[in-house]
C-alpha cells in the first residue's frame, strides 16, 4: 500500500465520497439493508471506485476494520458485562433511585450530564458511555420517560470532554502541533465545554426527548425488566464506588504521564509505568469488571454458573453494536487511505481565511470526509501548524485555536463515524433517526464550541 499513489483531484474524491455516503443512506433507510453489510459492501465498492488497487482493497478494509475494534470491541465487551453486573444486582436502579432523590425528578436528566461530565474528565467517550449505560437507562426506566432526554445529557457531557479537555488525545496532539501550553488549553477547554454542553446535551436532549420519545433499550436486561428487583439489590454507594474505579486508573495514568511530560517525575520510573498499566482502558476496565462480580455477584451469594450467565447474557446483544462500529471504522479507513482527506484539507488551506477560521473549516472538513475526530483534529493542526506559529499569538490565543480546532474536528457525526453507529444502536436508533439526533447534537457542540473559542479569542487579543 506505501507504493500506491492517489492519482485523483479533490473534485473527482469529494463527489466519490458523496457518493457513498447517499448509497449507504439509501440501502439503510429506504431498501433497509442491514447496516453492518450495507457499510462493508460500499468500503469495498469505495475502495475500487477511488482507484485503491485491487491487491490493496482487502488489505485496507482489514486495517480500518481491525484498527477500531481494537479499540472498541473491548470497551463495548467489558463495558457491557460491568453494565449487565449493575443492573442485574439492581444497583442501577438503586443509583438512579438515590440520584433522583438528591436532585429531583424533573433535573435528573442534568444530574446523569454532570456525572458524565466529572467522569469525562479523564475516561474516554465510548468508555465512559458504555459505564455510565446501566444508570442512563435505569434513571431513565424509573422516569418512564424516553431515552434520549436522558441518554444525550450523557453522551454528550463524554463527547465534549473528549474533544475540547486535555488529557484527552486529541486537544493534546493539537497543542504540540500548535506549541500551545496544555494548562491554557485545559482552561479554555473547561470555559468552552461546559456551556457548550448545557446549551447542546441538556437543553437539547429534553428538546429531543419529547420529539422522539423512544423507549428504553433492553441492551442490557436482556428483555423487560420493569419491577423485577432482587431481594437484596446493590446500594447506590457500591455502585458509586465500582464506577469510579476506571476513572481514578485511568486518571492515574494520565495525570503521571503530564507529570512525566513535565518533567516532574521520571518518565522510566517504576510508578509511571505501573500506572499507565492499571490506567490503560481496557485494564481498568477488566479491573473493574472483576471487582463488580465479587461486590455485585459473589458478595451477594450469586456466584458459579449464575453469574457466568449473567456476564455471558451481556455479550449477545451487543455483538451487533461492536460489528456495525467496526465496519463503520472500516468506512472511514477507505476514505482515509483512499486520499478523500488530504485532498480536501489541501484545497481547503488555500482559502485565505482568518487562522482561526480556517483551522475551525479544514478540521470540519475533514471529520466530513472521513469520520474520526481525533484524526481531522491532528491532521488539521498538523496541517495549519505553520500558518499558526507565523500569526505570533500569545499563549492564550494559541489555546483558542486548539479549542476552535477541535470544534471544527466534531462537526456532522454521520454514517461514516464509528461513534455515529456506537451511540445509535446503544441508544435503540435507526440511521434516520440518529442523523437527527445524533449528528445534531455534534454538530451543535462544534457551532457553539467555535462561537466560544472566538470570544475567548477576542479576549487574549485584548489581554495580549
Amino acid at each position: 500500500m506505501d507504493t500506491w499513489q492517489q492519482t485523483l483531484g479533490a473534485g473527482p474524491l469529494l463527489g466519490i465520497a458523496a457518493g457513498a455516503i447517499a448509497l449507504i443512506l439509501i440501502l439503510v433507510i429506504f431498501f433497509k439493508l442491514h447496516a453492518f453489510l450495507t457499510l462493508v459492501l460500499v468500503s469495498v465498492l469505495t475502495a475500487l471506485v477511488a482507484g485503491i488497487p485491487v491487491e490493496f482493497v482487502v488489505e485496507t478494509l482489514l486495517d480500518g476494520f481491525g484498527g477500531t475494534l481494537a479499540s472498541v470491541a473491548l470497551l463495548v465487551g467489558l463495558g457491557a458485562m460491568l453494565g449487565r453486573l449493575v443492573e442485574a444486582s439492581g444497583g442501577a436502579a438503586s443509583l438512579a433511585n438515590m440520584m433522583i432523590r438528591i436532585f429531583g425528578e424533573k433535573r435528573a436528566p442534568f444530574a446523569l450530564g454532570v456525572a458524565s461530565l466529572i467522569m469525562g474528565f479523564p475516561v474516554f467517550f465510548d468508555a465512559g458511555l458504555v459505564v455510565m449505560l446501566p444508570v442512563i437507562f435505569a434513571v431513565a426506566r424509573r422516569m418512564n420517560g424516553p431515552i434520549l432526554a436522558y441518554g444525550i445529557p450523557a453522551a454528550g457531557a463524554f463527547s465534549v470532554m473528549h474533544v475540547f479537555v486535555p488529557p484527552h488525545p486529541g486537544p493534546i496532539a493539537a497543542s504540540e502541533f500548535y506549541g500551545a501550553q496544555v494548562g491554557f488549553v485545559l482552561l479554555a477547554g473547561l470555559i468552552v465545554a461546559i456551556p457548550t454542553w448545557y446549551l447542546t446535551g441538556y437543553l437539547l436532549g429534553k428538546y429531543l426527548g419529547v420529539k422522539f420519545p423512544i423507549s428504553v433499550p433492553d441492551l442490557l436486561t436482556g428483555g423487560e425488566v420493569a419491577g423485577e428487583q432482587p431481594k437484596n439489590p446493590a446500594s447506590a454507594g457500591t455502585v458509586i464506588a465500582i464506577l469510579l474505579i476506571p476513572m481514578i486508573l485511568i486518571f492515574g495514568n494520565t495525570g503521571t504521564d503530564m507529570a512525566a511530560a513535565a518533567g516532574l517525575i521520571d518518565a522510566d520510573s517504576l510508578v509511571v509505568s505501573v500506572l499507565g498499566f492499571l490506567g490503560a482502558t481496557p485494564i481498568a476496565l477488566l479491573i473493574s469488571t472483576l471487582v463488580a462480580m465479587w461486590a455485585l455477584g459473589t458478595r451477594r451469594g450469586v456466584s458459579g454458573s449464575a453469574l457466568d450467565r449473567t456476564v455471558e447474557g451481556a455479550l449477545g446483544p451487543i455483538c451487533s453494536v461492536v460489528l456495525i462500529t467496526g465496519a463503520g471504522g472500516m468506512f472511514g479507513g477507505v476514505l482515509r487511505a483512499s486520499g478523500i482527506g488530504d485532498a480536501l484539507a489541501d484545497s481547503m488551506a488555500e482559502l485565505g481565511l482568518p487562522v482561526i477560521a480556517a483551522c475551525f473549516i479544514v478540521a470540519a472538513v475533514l471529520r466530513v470526509a472521513q469520520g474520526s475526530a481525533t484524526v481531522a483534529l491532528t491532521t488539521a493542526a498538523a496541517l495549519m501548524a505553520p500558518a499558526v506559529a507565523a500569526a505570533g499569538y500569545n499563549d492564550f490565543q494559541l489555546a483558542t485555536i486548539v479549542i476552535a480546532t477541535a470544534a471544527g474536528s466534531v462537526i456532522a457525526s454521520h454514517v461514516n463515524d464509528s461513534g455515529f453507529w456506537l451511540v445509535g444502536r446503544l441508544m435503540g436508533m435507526d440511521v434516520a433517526t440518529t442523523l437527527k439526533t445524533w449528528t445534531v447534537n455534534q454538530t451543535g457542540i462544534a457551532i457553539v464550541g467555535f462561537a466560544l473559542a472566538c470570544v475567548l479569542f477576542g479576549i487574549g487579543s485584548a489581554i495580549g
